[in-house]
């Protein structure tokens, strides 16, 4: 029994060090010497083959590292179902909102210039800001009936606003305020299809769904929040990710479209979505897009995501290049809603968690449904992608599949990290 045991951990370990081997860019380790255990790290992809073998996604890619370290590094199920051709770990996703903490990490970098500070009104840099109105519920006091009506703002909207989604702005389709709701759809308020001076220009004509600061709802925000990186660096969002985050840290494969060249490692979802059979219709990233949205856009691979992700653990540095100070670092990452703020709309946020500056924050170990520490920090995209960086433990997790946007996906990821978790011996 013995003999055999020492036989099974010998083929998991070398089937990690094979894997492992596609994260050169990141220093790589055996499970064991960073406190994992190999043969529980094993676990997961029969766990994830047999999600795909009930058609959740096509397939997987999964990444897990920690002290610097890769420990676990992981492809399953299929790059593109209607091919057949089997999922790579340099596969492309597309990151819909992972790409926020890409830009709330632009603006910080701008205010350790000296460029802006995040209790500036956003009107400073985009004027058409300046006067904005909120729609209320007002209660007709003889028929007992509900109506909106737009009222000034009690203060200007300020950058710590876009970054912790306290703006009013929101995403039209998903707000609890009908009025808002309606005046969205007529003026064509959307992150697709429109230039940036577009998108300004209909938000500018609607009213905040609700006074600045007073209510977490998420939305378009951080898409605001690209337009003002725009504003302050005088280049595209894509440009300034591409020359002061992409490049110096090494993620070749982080963009906001795909390259001809890089096209066929473009992950796909199912033609139709298995729960409900309407089709999915994921963002074309091969061809560029009328404006860098700076909430949905990006396009990259597991590892370029988790160069990204050392760098913030690291406390704003990678191989040399410093992006932020460890201090902005722990600013961004704190909880920046407290109390006294209100919580709407669909996106809601787990028990026992808050928001920072483009980071949701877990404030306790428990509550929360899955394991974690308090401190935790993450986010997530639409199509299926997400991470979680753990200080505590000095680790963080990467999870990319592509699939039909919706709340299936939060429990995609959260198995994946339950099964990490369990792996952890010390």
């Amino acid at each position: 029994m013995k003999a055999l045991r020492s036989i099974t951990c010998s083929l998991v370990l070398a089937l990690c060090a094979g894997s492992l081997a596609w994260a050169a860019d990141l220093p790589t380790e055996t499970p064991e010497s960073q406190g994992f255990s190999s043969e529980r790290l094993a676990r997961i992809a029969p766990v994830i083959k047999k999600e795909i073998e009930k058609g959740q996604y096509p397939g997987a890619v999964m990444l897990v590292a920690r002290h610097g370290k890769v420990v676990y590094f992981d492809s399953v199920g299929q790059l593109d179902p209607a091919g057949g051709k089997p999922m790579t770990k340099d596969a492309i996703f597309r990151m819909y909102s992972m790409t926020k903490p890409y830009t709330s990490v632009a603006i910080m970098m701008l205010m350790e210039e000296g460029k802006l500070r995040v209790s500036d009104p956003v009107s400073k840099f985009i004027p058409a800001f300046a006067n904005l109105q909120v729609s209320v519920p007002v209660t007709d006091p003889y028929t007992g009936a509900t109506k909106y009506i737009n009222v000034p703002t009690e203060r200007e909207v300020t950058i710590q606003d876009l970054l912790r989604h306290t703006s009013g702005f929101v995403y039209g389709q998903y707000t609890s305020n009908p009025k808002v709701k309606e005046l969205y759809a007529k003026e064509g308020v959307d992150w697709k299809d429109l230039t940036g001076a577009e998108q300004i220009e209909r938000l500018a004509k609607v009213p905040l769904a609700h006074q600045p600061g007073s209510t977490f709802e998420y939305g378009l925000s951080i898409d605001v929040l690209g337009r003002v990186v725009e504003a302050v660096s005088g280049k595209t969002l894509s440009e300034f990710l591409q020359e002061r985050v992409f490049g110096p840290l090494g993620m070749k494969d982080s963009a906001f479209i795909v390259s001809p060249d890089k096209a066929g490692r473009l992950a796909q979802p199912f033609a139709t979505d298995p729960a409900t059979k309407t089709p999915i219709t994921l963002l074309d990233v091969t061809v560029a897009q009328k404006n860098d949205a700076g909430g949905a856009g990006s396009v990259g691979t597991a590892a370029d995501y988790a160069r990204f992700l050392q760098m913030m653990i690291n406390g704003g540095q990678l191989d040399g290049v410093r992006l932020l100070s460890p201090s902005t670092v722990r600013y961004m990452t704190a909880d920046h809603l407290g109390p006294d703020i209100k919580f709407s709309g669909i996106t809601t946020l787990p028990p026992g968690t808050g928001f920072g500056l483009g980071f949701a924050v877990r404030k306790e170990t428990g509550r929360f449904e899955v394991s974690g520490n308090e401190g935790e920090y993450y986010w997530a995209g639409a199509a299926g992608t997400g991470f979680y960086v753990d200080p505590k433990d000095d680790m963080f997790v990467v999870w990319m599949t592509q699939g039909q946007p919706g709340m299936a996906r939060r429990y995609d990821r959260y198995l994946f990290k339950q099964m990490v978790y369990q792996a952890i011996e010390r």
